[in-house]
């Protein structure tokens, strides 16, 4: 059996039998072909089979699932999607506060479907905190993140400003000078969220093959080494391993984040810490850090990643010494007392990034394609909204969610933005990531003097304007 508990500490944590699901050996007809058992996938044929019971759904699946990001990251289940400011900024007050609202009822919608199913995922609503954390800078760069979330029609029971001592009072860390909270957004335990969705769309009647690599897809087909799919409907669910299908690797920027996690750590230790409620917190950099406090008492803390020239996927996430450290360094600035703990999982995951830096969620009836994705690492609910999106766009279903800004339905593929071919999307992607390097170490040295940390703010804020 392959070694699938060693890709995270949620897969190796689970308690069920690991054993692979029956590769496709034989050819099918179906009405809807999914491509990957990760998050999107599932909850496709999830909200599929709830409108429409009698289709015939196969998910195929190159490994098992879970085995991408959707078992791999840090288990922030958020209420809003990558880059929404820009998508909303078109819509009238009204309509803008509808989609926020679709947006911030993502958590509940998908604690509704757990408890429906009998899915226990260590899921906890405890809102997420972003702190400024280590320079006086994160202070002023969240004050206009809050003031710019406040103009597009959000209020203090969305997001609201914590004081130094009110950010104590949830999470104690080293050199506080602030925060934000929101209540939009929930922790979970990824592996069993992924793993017990697949068995609920099983129930339903959906067949999932593992062991499977699509080698190739078109419309109406989706081919394996030993057999083929004929469907009414492809969905390529594939989001960081688009560059495995044909086609779609121009369109997703497949970027590596890497976590760790700490031994279980004492009553004592998280005394000192906090996050007694189940918040998520992450520090506010443009460096991006993200971390939860587990059901087990563990620290997990993911932090930065890469990006491979040519758009190589990595397979391989043994983390080096210098890649642990790194970590080990970022969330000991945040909890001193922590710098010397052990670490007892180290792993990353592929995620995908569109080259507009927001999320699709595309549906061409003419072809029989429907897909969503360019998460940009907030796929544990963004994912959910669009598997939801997708069954409405296939069903014709007249809802909210079909009627948003970040549905595609003219110009099937066209519609999305490419990539540039290499090497410029290597030579982008690494200026934008070292100007973000070069103002963090200007920020978090006290001795940088003002013009140097003015012209790293500068420096970054251009690149990553360029970004967009």
């Amino acid at each position: 059996m392959p070694a699938w508990r060693s890709i995270s500490l949620w897969m190796d944590q689970l308690a069920e039998d690991l054993s692979p699901r029956p590769s496709l050996e034989q050819d099918l007809d179906v009405d809807v072909a999914i491509i990957g058992a990760g998050y999107t996938g599932l909850w496709t044929a999830y909200y599929l089979k709830r409108h429409a019971p009698e289709l015939n759904i196969a998910i195929v699946e190159a490994q098992t699932a879970g085995f991408g990001a959707s078992g791999r990251n840090g288990g922030w289940l958020m209420g809003n999607l990558l880059g929404e400011d820009r998508l909303l900024a078109g819509l009238s007050p009204e309509r803008r506060r509808q989609s926020f609202d679709l947006l911030h009822a993502i958590p509940d919608e998908v604690k509704a479907v757990i408890d429906r199913e009998g899915i226990a995922c260590d899921y906890r609503k405890g809102g997420a905190l972003y702190c400024a954390a280590r320079y006086p800078e994160q202070e002023d760069s969240l004050r206009r993140y809050l003031a710019d979330l406040y103009s597009q029609g959000l209020s203090t029971s969305d997001y609201r400003w914590l004081s130094p001592d009110e950010l104590a009072q949830q999470l104690r860390i080293a050199k506080p000078y602030g925060g934000i909270y929101t209540p939009h957004v929930a922790t979970l335990h990824p592996a069993k969220l992924v793993r017990g969705l697949a068995r609920a769309v099983e129930r339903m009647g959906v067949r999932i093959f593992e062991q499977s690599p699509v080698s190739h897809w078109q419309s109406g087909l989706v081919r394996t080494a030993k057999a083929q799919v004929r469907s009414g409907w492809v969905v390529p669910a594939v989001e960081g391993y688009a560059a495995t299908l044909n086609t779609l690797g121009r369109y997703q920027l497949p970027v590596q984040s890497l976590i760790v996690a700490t031994e279980p750590l004492s009553a004592a230790q998280w005394d000192e810490i906090g996050l007694s409620q189940g918040q998520a917190f992450s520090e506010f950099s443009k460096q991006v850090t993200y971390g939860q406090r587990t059901a087990d008492n563990r620290l997990v803390f993911g932090a930065r990643g890469g990006y491979q020239f040519g758009g190589r996927l990595r397979h391989s996430f043994d983390l080096t010494d210098n890649e642990i450290e790194l970590r080990r360094y970022l969330f000991g600035e945040l909890f001193p007392a922590l710098k010397n703990v052990t670490i007892s999982h180290a792993w990353g995951g592929n995620l995908g990034m569109a080259r507009r830096f927001q999320p699709h969620m595309l549906c061409d009836h003419a072809q029989g394609i429907a897909l969503a994705g360019g998460y940009g690492g907030e796929g544990v609910g963004a994912s959910h909204l669009g598997g939801r999106t997708l069954a409405d766009l296939i069903l014709q279903r007249d809802t909210l969610e079909v009627k948003q800004p970040w549905v595609l339905t003219e110009g099937g593929l066209g519609a999305l933005k490419a990539w540039e071919p290499e090497p410029c999307r290597w030579l982008g992607y690494n200026a934008v990531i070292r100007s973000f390097v070069h103002e963090d170490k200007t920020l978090a040295n006290p001795n940088s003097p003002p013009w140097r940390r003015q012209f790293a703010q500068r420096m970054a804020g251009f690149m990553e304007s360029l970004m967009h």
